[in-house]
């Protein structure tokens, strides 16, 4: 007897240890569990410590409420223009509703990715092959929109979709590359012919600016001779005039008018020599007895000195 008791009460430690467990749970951080009360939805547990009651209730679903990052597989997109694509991408969601999550689809992972890969293709076929590598974000975003709209009776929540590679056949590729190196190249010419065509203005621009500089010297080279000259015509002008003002004022004075005409005589009978010197024939002054008659006025006026 004592030995079935311990048995017993073995049995019932080892029921309770299972019971405490089963009633007890501790949901992580970020984490979403689903509870059926036999059988039916019941209750959605947060995180922390929660109490269900064993074998009535069920953990059916445990969600992570956590950004997922999806996979969506490569595949093949006809464009616009008939040209084939393999596009494959990553898609981003969030649970936000654990309950949907749980009924609203048999697998909600497999209905984004097949919505992503059917809308996908619908807005490649739309494009032409130029312009599904210029809109990636028209696309991205197309995508996004298109999916959030249905994923909402999943319990789910699409942030963002990002095609990963686009990939055209090879021989596309080769046509590609070629009108790229072709561009490049036409480029390359542009930009050549459109440096010589500076250069040429440049150098002209130039010439024309040092002609400008060179002509503006000279002008002002000759304005500034001109200046010159007219000072130097006004200085001796004025010196004439003061030494003409000075003589007149000296013949005013007494004597003034014998000085002046033994000047003028002296004057006279020099150049008169040198006249006769630098000629062969000899020159003789129409009047001369004016001549003598200055010469003999000036010796009047040396006797009368001493």
């Amino acid at each position: 007897m004592e030995f079935s008791f311990e048995i017993v009460a073995l049995v019932i430690f080892v029921i309770a240890i299972v019971f405490v467990f089963k009633t007890i749970n501790v949901v992580p951080q970020q984490h979403a569990w689903v509870v059926e009360r036999l059988g039916k939805y019941h209750a959605t547990l947060a995180p922390g410590l929660n109490i269900v009651i064993p074998f009535v209730d069920r953990i059916a679903y445990k969600h992570v409420l956590k950004e997922i990052p999806l996979d969506v597989p490569p595949q093949v997109c006809i464009t616009k223009d008939n040209t084939q694509l393999q596009v494959d991408g990553i898609l981003y969601f969030q649970v936000t509703d654990a309950m949907r999550a749980s009924y609203g689809a048999s697998n909600y992972i497999q209905a984004i990715t097949q919505l992503a890969q059917t809308t996908l293709r619908s807005v490649i076929g739309k494009m032409e092959l130029d312009k599904t590598f210029e809109e990636r974000d028209h696309i991205n975003t197309t995508i996004v929109n298109a999916i959030d709209e249905s994923a909402a009776n999943w319990g789910v929540k699409v942030l963002r979709y990002e095609i990963k590679d686009l990939t055209p056949p090879a021989e596309i590729l080769h046509s590609m590359q070629r009108q790229i190196t072709a561009e490049r190249e036409k480029r390359a010419l542009i930009a050549a012919s459109e440096g010589r065509r500076q250069e040429q203005i440049n150098i002209a621009s130039g010439e024309r600016e040092a002609a400008i500089a060179r002509s503006e010297g000279e002008r002002q080279a000759a304005i500034n001779r001109a200046q010159g000259e007219a000072n130097a015509i006004v200085a001796l002008a004025e010196a004439s005039a003061t030494a003409l003002r000075q003589v007149g004022a000296a013949i005013r004075e007494p004597g003034g008018e014998d000085a002046m005409n033994l000047r003028v005589a002296e004057h006279y009978v020099d150049a008169f020599g040198n006249l006769a010197k630098t000629n062969n024939s000899i020159i003789v002054p129409a009047n001369l007895g004016e001549m003598s008659g200055l010469i003999a006025s000036a010796l009047h006026i040396v006797k009368t000195q001493k």
